[in-house]
């Protein structure tokens, strides 16, 4: 298990050093007052977060928050810019395991390879390449719950499944393998505001 760690550990470092990523000084984070009050919870959420896991991230401006407790038909993928105290929200796909009867909410969390399910907790932002569905970015998961991201290549990405349209046709997204699927077109912008060293935090909030 040891040899896994420092092995996930190399391959984070690698991806990060290759990119010209550096550890950047402590961040001043904005009040919440400026946020909507919907959005509190998400914004104490991820200060808790990234108190956790300080060691272990390179940048802290930004943060992605992804509450499953709401349905696939609601954008529950959010970028919390942590220094301006600002939110921006997006929809985006859960795994089939999750559920199983394709009504639109994750009822399951899973970490198993092969589940095809969503798993919970802290991920970090890691190096881009372009997959099945163009560019595509690589999570490595923090927390036992999620800790075979890598191993299942668990990542962010686009998918036309994922796109408002299917919730016009449907009321609910497509589900994905696992992966956070977003929209079409949106995932340039999921690598620059979320890319190298950042965290996403998943879960039912």
């Amino acid at each position: 298990m040891k040899n896994v760690q420092l092995a996930r550990r190399g391959i984070l470092k690698a991806s990060l050093a290759a990119a010209g990523l550096a550890a950047l000084p402590p961040r001043v984070f904005a009040a919440p007052s400026g946020i909507a009050p919907e959005h509190r919870y998400l914004v104490e959420k991820a200060k808790a977060e990234l108190a956790r896991l300080s060691g272990q991230l390179w940048r802290t401006d930004k943060v992605g928050m992804i509450d499953f407790s709401l349905p696939s038909a609601q954008p529950r993928l959010f970028i919390l810019n942590m220094e301006e105290g600002s939110v921006k929200s997006y929809l985006v796909a859960h795994g089939r395991g999750s559920d199983p009867e394709h009504d639109g909410f994750l009822k399951y969390f899973s970490a198993d390879v092969g589940s095809l399910a969503t798993s919970r907790g802290a991920y970090l932002t890691m190096d881009w390449y372009h997959g099945k569905y163009g560019a595509s970015m690589r999570l490595g998961g923090l927390d036992p719950d999620n800790a075979t991201a890598l191993d299942r290549a668990i990542v962010v990405h686009e998918a036309w499944y994922s796109n408002p349209d299917m919730i016009a046709k449907w009321g609910k997204l497509g589900r994905s393998e696992g992966c956070f699927a977003v929209s079409e077109g949106l995932n340039q912008e999921m690598l620059y505001h979320l890319g190298g060293g950042r965290l996403i935090f998943a879960d039912k909030l």
